[in-house]
């Protein structure tokens, strides 16, 4: 199992205090997302930008962005237990959070997996053990469901991006690369010297890739006129591009299971 990332004051704290916390922020939006599926939605304070699901997130008091966090916001809430995200919030921040001794939990997922690992260990904080090895379960389940479909399917070649201008793909150590080898598909760009390489559509053609799937909020029919005048050069048509859900894939939440699902169903139209 994964060593999940707990400040030494968190330890301390569950070492000391009997009861759960009750005064949670959360400082990204997947540690949101995690806290209200463990029905502890009315314990945060405050969230962070693009805390939008569920829909109950919507209306809580944003105190962290890009920029860093509010931490005269954060200190007029009194929490007495912070959710940071390990590469998502900046490095200063968490050690400033640390400085000030607030209890952090700290959610570092590097695999689809460590979702379940994550929720285990934040139910048992918040005293929701059993309703997380639940969901942990559930999560573990489908994704292992996922991997015994499609591993005996013949491999797809796809370009995955999620940004048009510039075109940027990914790498062998990207997130979204670990979603597709459940879908048993390979990243065209898998080779690349970095996970989230800048590439040019000459580098796409190329390699020609057998699908290609858009990460991203566009309407579709911008991402379809987008690549309408390279299909031809490509070998394809427009049912070869995907659209996914970059909240469901891209997010460390118990959403994933669902986004990869619908994602390994359309690649599977393709073969």
């Amino acid at each position: 199992m994964r060593r999940l990332l707990l400040s030494p004051l968190l330890l301390i704290s569950l070492l000391c205090q009997a009861d759960a916390p009750q005064r949670l922020i959360s400082l990204a939006p997947h540690t949101t997302e995690l806290v209200y599926s463990l029905q502890a939605g009315d314990k945060l304070l405050a969230v962070s930008d693009y805390s939008d699901y569920p829909s109950a997130a919507q209306s809580l008091p944003r105190i962290a962005s890009y920029q860093g966090i509010n931490f005269e916001a954060l200190i007029k809430l009194q929490p007495d237990l912070v959710l940071v995200w390990q590469g998502g919030n900046k490095p200063q921040d968490i050690r400033k959070l640390q400085t000030l001794r607030y209890p952090l939990f700290i959610s570092s997922p590097a695999r689809p997996l460590d979702i379940a690992d994550e929720i285990e260990a934040l139910g048992a904080l918040l005293g929701k053990s059993e309703l997380a090895a639940t969901l942990a379960h559930q999560h573990r389940q489908a994704l292992s469901a996922l991997a015994e479909q499609y591993r005996r399917k013949t491999p797809l070649s796809v370009f995955y991006y999620m940004h048009p201008k510039p075109l940027m793909s990914i790498g062998s150590g990207a997130w979204a690369n670990h979603l597709l080898s459940l879908c048993n598909s390979d990243a065209v760009f898998a080779d690349a010297i970095n996970d989230y390489p800048e590439v040019t559509m000459e580098e796409v053609i190329k390699r020609q890739p057998q699908a290609i799937i858009a990460a991203q909020h566009q309407p579709m029919t911008a991402i379809l006129e987008f690549w309408r005048p390279w299909l031809p050069l490509l070998d394809m048509d427009a049912s070869h591009i995907i659209q996914v859900n970059p909240d469901q894939l891209h997010r460390f939440s118990l959403r994933l299971s669902e986004g990869v699902t619908t994602l390994c169903e359309q690649l599977d139209r393709l073969r």
